[in-house]
Parts: structure tokens; C-alpha cells; sequence
């Protein structure tokens, strides 16, 4: 059973922050000085993806309130599911180390997820930069075709942001997390796949406000820093989403959509590249969508019939 609605303050006990990063150190510091300011004083867990410039050694000395897991390989996105199995709070909001939240956001969201039971993930308005301009993102969730959620003034997506969700654990865990296949790029998609499977909501709620400062992210990327063959990996990504749970001939046919490509286009040849060897997993791996789940990605993606 769900906790007693929150106060502002005193969310420690009930809702855990997984910052997953590497070679961050000074950016994620920024980040840390600001989520260790919020009025509501959750926990806060940095997740270091084996981080070679004294990521781990920095938050150990700096910030004594914060918890290190310090992973002897990068996990990519799998360090989410890591530090949410490290933390035992039933609610888990997750930041980027180029992230935080809006004071009060996450008292918001718990409160939203102790009133709703069957709200597995609370996807965010985000807020982008220091003037907090409105993410793009923002606009796509909130015109989701799938209709309102049960929480107020939200819509069920099927889709997030990484670093702007707040999970209740049991959903998380009970859908196992980010998918190994993938490693990073695309994730939150099949994350949100399986939610929904699993019969949990996933929501957009804007009221829930997540500020944003990209620059790189946890799949090893440095602050400012080009991120060489991005496209090629969600694109690989999406391909592989495809053949784990959608429909065998949408698979097929965007695959093959990829190889007639890659006969022009070098970032499609990296993608069937990454695609093929990573193929025979997808299929041991397979579980297809529901059909009510299945209809509603189409929705989605603008393909319903």
C-alpha cells in the first residue's frame, strides 16, 4: 500500500533520485549542489558507469549524503536499473548529471503516484536551459493521441524523457527496467512498451517539472563534446525494439527499409551493422505486444487503421 500523501519536505524515506554518469565529474557536481537543495531532501544515488577522471571520488568527498555505486564497467543505461535496485523507496525519480528537478516537483509526484496506484511512471514537462524554455518534447506528450490518464490534467504516452520520469519501483522492477539489448539510445520506448504491457500507465504530467542543461549524457559522452554515430544508434535501437516486441512484418519491413538505405547512406550501414549480430538475441527475446498496447503504439506513430 501506497504511503500517506507527502509534505514538501521529508521525502527521504520515500523517493530515491539515480543519477547514472560518466566522466562528469564537474558537471554532475552542479547537478548534485542543486538536487541536495531541495526542499523535499530525497535521496540521491550517483550510479558512476566506470568513469576514469574521479567521478566516484569527487561525490564521495564533496557530497557525504549522496550514495556511490561504483560499477567496474560502463553499463550505458542498465546503470538506472542498478541504482534502482540499490535504493528501496517506493518512488525513484531519475536524473541525468546535466539534470535536476523543480523544487516541489517531486512531492508533486509522489503524491500523483500514491493517489494512483496503477501509474507505473510519471513522465515530466521539462524545462530547458536557464530560461527554462519549453522542450519540444513537452508538445509531443501532451497531444498524445491515447487519451487522459488517471492522474489530473495528464495523457498516457508511450514515451519519455530519461532524466524527466519519476517510477514507482514495484512497475519499474516488475517490468525488469532498461532492456539489456540496447545498451543506450531509444530506451525509454521500450521501457514504456513494457509498462503498459504489464498493465501499468505511463503519463505525461506537466505539472511535474524537470530543468535541463544537455550537454552529453550517461552513455560516456563528455560535456560539449560530438557524439559520433548517435543517429546509427537509436536508429539500431529502434530496429531492435521492433523485432522484440512489435509485430513480425513491421519488423521485416523496416528492416528491410534499412538495408535498401545503407546502399547510400554510411549512418544506415552503421545502424544494419549494429543491427545483425545483436538479431539472433532480439528473437530468443521476443514478446510481442498485447494487442490493446500494440494499437496503441500505431496510435502513436500515426499508423492506426
Amino acid at each position: 500500500m501506497d504511503p500517506a500523501p507527502s509534505q514538501v519536505q521529508g521525502l527521504y524515506d520515500r523517493l530515491g533520485v539515480v543519477i547514472a554518469t560518466r566522466d562528469r565529474r564537474d558537471t554532475l557536481a552542479r547537478t548534485l549542489d542543486r538536487l541536495l537543495a531541495l526542499p523535499e531532501r530525497p535521496r540521491v544515488l550517483v550510479v558512476d558507469n566506470a568513469s576514469t577522471d574521479g567521478t566516484a571520488d569527487m561525490v564521495a568527498h564533496r557530497f557525504p549524503a549522496v550514495q556511490v555505486l561504483r560499477l567496474p564497467v560502463n553499463r550505458g543505461a542498465l546503470a538506472r536499473n542498478d541504482g534502482v535496485r540499490a535504493l528501496h523507496t517506493p518512488y525513484i525519480a531519475f536524473s541525468d548529471d546535466d539534470s535536476w528537478w523543480e523544487p516541489g516537483a517531486l512531492a508533486k509526484a509522489v503524491d500523483l503516484l500514491a493517489a494512483h496506484p496503477r501509474t507505473g511512471l510519471l513522465a515530466a514537462g521539462i524545462a530547458v536551459g536557464p530560461d527554462g524554455r519549453p522542450d519540444p518534447l513537452n508538445s509531443v506528450l501532451a497531444t498524445s493521441p491515447l487519451g487522459d490518464g488517471a492522474v489530473p490534467h495528464s495523457r498516457k504516452v508511450l514515451g519519455f524523457l530519461g532524466c524527466a520520469a519519476v517510477a514507482r519501483r514495484q512497475a519499474y522492477l516488475d517490468v525488469g527496467g532498461y532492456h539489456p539489448l540496447l545498451f543506450f539510445g531509444a530506451e525509454e520506448t521500450l521501457l514504456a512498451y513494457d509498462l503498459a504491457a504489464a498493465g501499468w500507465d505511463v503519463v505525461h504530467c506537466p505539472e511535474v517539472v524537470a530543468r535541463h542543461s544537455p550537454a552529453g549524457g550517461p552513455d560516456g559522452s563528455a560535456p560539449d563534446a560530438p557524439r559520433p554515430g548517435r543517429r546509427a544508434l537509436i536508429r539500431r535501437n529502434e530496429l531492435l525494439i521492433a523485432w522484440l516486441r512489435r509485430p513480425l512484418p513491421v519488423a521485416l519491413r523496416r528492416t528491410a527499409a534499412l538495408c535498401a538505405e545503407a546502399v547510400r547512406d554510411a549512418q544506415a550501414r552503421r545502424a544494419a551493422r549494429g543491427l545483425l549480430p545483436r538479431l539472433p538475441a532480439a528473437l530468443r527475446l521476443r514478446r510481442p505486444l498485447p494487442p490493446a498496447v500494440e494499437e496503441a503504439a500505431r496510435l502513436v506513430e500515426g499508423t492506426a487503421r
